[in-house]
């Protein structure tokens, strides 16, 4: 597969065949697995505490004539703790059960629990591939709710990695027909549900991905752009290239980018 080589002004200046990496078929299953993998590598571990809801002392005797003795007085095998003594006669109420006030809970999350998944080398190289794929399959990047311009797919010229101003950046965008995704990409939506007392208040819409060869300036004038992620072509992955487990996200590589994913045969 060949695709157009677009200048800053959005012309026409050359065709660079695709690497092998974007023959792959698209396995959303496998998409799936790795970005799942990825994000549980994100998260922290959480448990209860161990003692808690046991910090009473809320042994009772079923023994005829014991001192806190149960026997004889048609009480249940409920744990209870004593709130008021007259002699030997006791006050108790439930505790340290579960289903008690204060008691235990039945099976709370520890934290030995471990939460990283693992995925095999190759399967996740295939994931990555697979999104890949998707990337330069238009039906795939629609289908996705991406505002795509009529000559996607292509591929953009090495010199748009000289960038320094974000501003510049966007009017290049605009000039390659992304004006319609940029506005889609500044939505930003309150979360519905308790997520936004949790730290994730905002719901925000995914757009474009810039993938470069390298460090470069363009990887910083991209990044206060709403939306849009930029990456080098090493640091690509099944998350990057398919947020929230559904691939087909709009993405421009450059010349030099595509270059060199063939030339060191990554992700193979």
């Amino acid at each position: 597969m060949e695709l157009k080589i677009l200048n800053k002004e959005s012309k026409e200046t050359g065709k660079q065949k695709l690497p092998i990496q974007f023959e792959e078929e698209i396995r959303p299953d496998l998409i799936k697995r790795a970005v799942e993998a990825i994000q549980s590598h994100q998260k922290q571990r959480y448990g209860a505490d161990p003692r808690a809801g046991k910090k009473q002392a809320a042994r009772l005797s079923r023994t005829r004539r014991d001192y806190k003795g149960a026997y004889g007085k048609g009480l249940g095998r409920m744990p209870r703790k004593t709130l008021v003594r007259r002699g030997e006669h006791m006050i108790w109420v439930g505790a340290f059960a579960p289903g008690t006030v204060k008691g235990r809970r039945a099976f709370p999350p520890t934290s030995e629990h471990i939460i990283a998944q693992k995925i095999n080398d190759k399967e996740r190289k295939k994931a990555t591939r697979s999104a890949l794929a998707a990337t330069v399959s238009k039906d795939a990047v629609t289908q996705r709710g991406h505002k795509t311009p009529a000559n996607y797919p292509f591929i953009l010229s090495t010199d748009i990695e000289s960038i320094t101003k974000t501003s510049e950046l966007v009017k290049i965008l605009e000039t390659l027909g992304l004006k319609e995704e940029l506005e889609r990409a500044e939505e930003k939506k309150v979360r519905a549900g308790a997520g936004k007392l949790r730290g994730r208040r905002y719901k925000k819409t995914k757009g474009p991905l810039l993938v470069l060869s390298g460090k470069c300036n363009a990887l910083k004038a991209a990044k206060n752009i709403p939306g849009v992620d930029a990456t080098e072509v090493t640091s690509i992955n099944a998350e990057l290239l398919a947020p929230g487990t559904h691939a087909g996200r709009l993405t421009i590589f450059t010349q030099a980018a595509i270059q060199k994913l063939d030339k060191e045969k990554l992700f193979i």
